[in-house]
């Protein structure tokens, strides 16, 4: 378990333990089901874990060249490229890194097809199965109009001549439930192409490791696909199930201001250092806390940014807050750290892991030369 008071504020701190129960699940479902599970670098890039990663998982997802290039240089297991469009200027690289590459369109695919061939490259076609169960309507690759993946009524079989598989990405933290009637919709749609495929891609948003997670239905899912698809390889991308729960962001009290409520002002910024909190959008969890009016003692939470809006929301706790407390936000890994800005000049949290044998190591400390570098 963490020794909070060891680590320096801000900080983001991932628990190794933590990490590795994560890995050991996929592993589980990776090799009972035979399939490829791959860490989504959009959803979890923190590349000091990469050869831990590496000894579990069968390689890494990037969505971009840079993305692309950490994978081969941090992991260096396989690299699979999906991107909503390529350009001349990076294909080329691309191509030297990745060993699978989905193309988001037939025209995308024409126009990089020879260069992909000659490249040997595995290359691929996202589809839209035009199904999905996610509520929140950013994070919907489904949903209407979406200009990811290619509808069956714009499908080109014609042109399917060197592509070696389907991709398609309709999950968002979801369970095995959601799985199974996205497949139903994707094999209705698409299903008599499979047989020419040597891989389909089920994409990402499984969140497998979480405790609720029906693991061995989705085992099941998986192997029922294999006998209806034999030689047919399953992928499967998870960003936030490698992360998920896996580490905190430490901050500390810097101020308490009244404004009709008390009004404490943190070290850190909700929409530099927790933008997932704004565009899921949830109310993080904080260690100790209760809801408003739960506990005696009651606050609003505010980031360090001159923005009106760097809120967290409103905590109550047992005791009240003074200058210099420590605030833990849990599950702050995934989808947090990869997301992160140096919006107004903020000091940027620094990045730690905590070892198994119960010691902090330094990762990651920022100045203001990346500050300036960003600019």
């Amino acid at each position: 378990m963490i020794d909070y008071s060891q680590v320096p504020s801000p900080c983001y701190v991932l628990e190794e333990s933590r990490l590795i129960r994560n890995l050991e699940i996929l592993k589980r479902v990776q090799d009972e089901a035979d399939v490829k599970i791959i860490c989504a670098l959009k959803g979890y890039s923190m590349w000091s874990t990469f050869p831990l990663i590496g000894k579990y998982l069968a390689g890494a997802t990037a969505s971009s060249l840079n993305e692309a290039i950490l994978a081969r240089e941090e992991m260096n297991k396989e690299v699979h490229v999906f991107a909503p469009t390529y350009s001349d200027d990076e294909i080329n690289e691309i191509l030297t890194i990745a060993n699978h590459i989905t193309f988001n369109s037939f025209s995308q695919w024409q126009r990089f097809k020879k260069k992909s061939l000659a490249a040997k490259v595995s290359p691929g076609i996202r589809i839209n199965p035009e199904f999905s169960t996610v509520d929140t309507d950013i994070y919907n690759p489904c949903g209407k109009y979406s200009r990811l993946g290619v509808t069956r009524k714009e499908f080109r079989e014609d042109l399917l001549e060197g592509i070696e598989g389907l991709h398609f990405h309709a999950l968002c933290e979801q369970n095995a439930d959601a799985l199974e009637a996205v497949l139903k919709n994707f094999e209705e749609r698409f299903g008599e192409f499979i047989p020419k495929m040597k891989w389909v891609n089920f994409g990402g948003g499984h969140h497998i490791t979480r405790a609720d997670y029906e693991v061995d239905r989705l085992i099941s899912i998986l192997k029922g696909f294999h006998s209806r698809y034999p030689g047919v390889q399953i992928i499967l991308e998870p960003g936030e199930a490698v992360g998920w729960q896996t580490g905190e962001l430490v901050a500390t009290v810097e101020d308490i201001v009244r404004n009709e409520k008390d009004i404490a002002i943190l070290n850190v910024s909700v929409s530099a250092h927790m933008p997932d909190c704004l565009e899921m959008p949830y109310r993080p969890m904080i260690l100790g806390s209760g809801m408003p009016g739960e506990k005696k003692y009651e606050y609003r939470l505010g980031g360090n940014t001159c923005l009106a809006g760097d809120i967290v929301g409103d905590y109550s706790f047992d005791e009240p807050l003074q200058v210099g407390d420590k605030i833990v936000f849990f599950d702050m890994i995934h989808y947090t750290m990869v997301k992160t800005t140096f919006f107004n000049g903020v000091k940027h949290p620094d990045i730690g892991i905590w070892h198994l044998d119960n010691h902090f190591e330094l990762v990651r400390s920022f100045c203001y030369q990346q500050y300036k570098d960003n600019l």
